[in-house]
């Protein structure tokens, strides 16, 4: 760095060359990817980056290569939602940190409304961002075919609905999960088990249920309308699908709940009513979240591996980024047992 006028100019390429002892070239391809870069050479360029302290001038370079050399995290859900449910921050968070070692940022777009969605749809079709990770996408919801059919490299968090194999996405075991959750709650000896279902407009909720329902059947146990109520995530859907299950099966003795703050709900709902958890009803969450152990009692839940689906999710973007076809990642559930059943 040299001293003009009294202020300290930034380092360029042409500094991080000299430093490292290759041309600019040599060093322009490691910024770009290290194609055709030895490692020798690369590790010397990068020694001569943190010594210098240069910083990649990201629209002199989205000038040349066409990109933006940022990606997007859309969450189709109302902003409220976003700071209620923390399964949303975990996945921010695990996609943030699996970008910074690409030294890509992130931008947290939310979209809740028609106008919003619209507005979005039209920023990230402009080019402002090079991919999208997109996040809780409901049925008749248009973002994620809008994007697709204008070409944006897309990965959505779970199996979007009705759209086959167009778009990325990467997902927990949802079916398998709630399997293994009902079977749980059997083996305890309990036999009228309710649930309290997520939007039935998303693939978590249609496939969560569809493995309460396949257990069941298994078990030669009738499937009772009565013993579903759908909710919506929220902690209050939670507390209101509880109340409608006390209220319809009034024998009832365990609650298969598809997210821990819908069950953080219901057990409110049943301190409420006078029943003892677990003794009376067992309930058992799925996530994992902060929320199950922050319940009381705390929750037996369906862990999702949000690091993992996180890095896989960063991972499948950049290589659709990179020219390579959709893909889709599906993750294991665990169950984790606590004081709840």
């Amino acid at each position: 760095m040299t001293n003009t006028g009294g202020r300290r100019r930034p380092p360029t390429i042409h500094d991080v060359a000299r430093e490292a002892g290759v041309s600019r070239g040599t060093v322009s391809r490691v910024l770009n990817g290290g194609h055709y870069v030895s490692p020798a050479a690369q590790e010397a360029v990068n020694a001569a980056i943190r010594r210098t302290g240069y910083v990649v001038n990201r629209h002199a370079r989205s000038l040349i290569t066409g990109r933006s050399d940022s990606v997007g995290f859309l969450l189709t859900e109302p902003q409220e939602k976003f700071f209620e449910d923390p399964n949303f921050n975990i996945l921010l968070r695990g996609c943030t940190q699996a970008l910074a070692a690409h030294d890509i940022p992130l931008l947290l777009m939310l979209a809740g409304t028609e106008d919003e969605r619209r507005r979005i749809t039209r920023y990230i079709t402009s080019g402002h961002v090079d991919g999208v990770l997109l996040v809780s996408s409901h049925s008749g919801n248009p973002v994620a075919e809008e994007l697709s059919e204008a070409g944006v490299p897309l990965v959505a968090c779970g199996k979007p609905i009705g759209l086959g194999s167009k778009i990325s996405y990467v997902a927990a075991d949802d079916r398998d999960g709630a399997r293994d959750m009902t079977r749980h709650l059997l083996s305890l000896g309990r036999r009228r088990i309710g649930t309290v279902t997520g939007p039935l407009d998303t693939p978590g909720g249609v496939e969560r249920l569809a493995g309460y329902k396949e257990v069941l059947a298994e078990s030669g146990i009738e499937v009772d309308d009565d013993l579903i109520v759908s909710g919506d995530y929220s902690r209050l859907s939670g507390e209101r699908g509880a109340e409608r299950l006390l209220a319809q099966v009034p024998e009832l003795d365990a609650v298969f709940v598809a997210s821990d703050l819908m069950a953080r709900g219901v057990l409110t709902t049943l301190e409420r009513a006078g029943r003892r958890v677990p003794e009376d009803v067992a309930v058992g969450g799925f996530d994992d979240s902060p929320a199950a152990l922050a319940s009381s009692p705390e929750l037996t839940t369906m862990r999702q591996p949000f690091d993992r689906i996180s890095a896989e999710m960063v991972r499948v973007l950049l290589a659709q980024i990179g020219g390579e076809d959709t893909a889709a990642v599906i993750l294991p559930t665990e169950l984790v047992k606590r004081e709840s059943t």
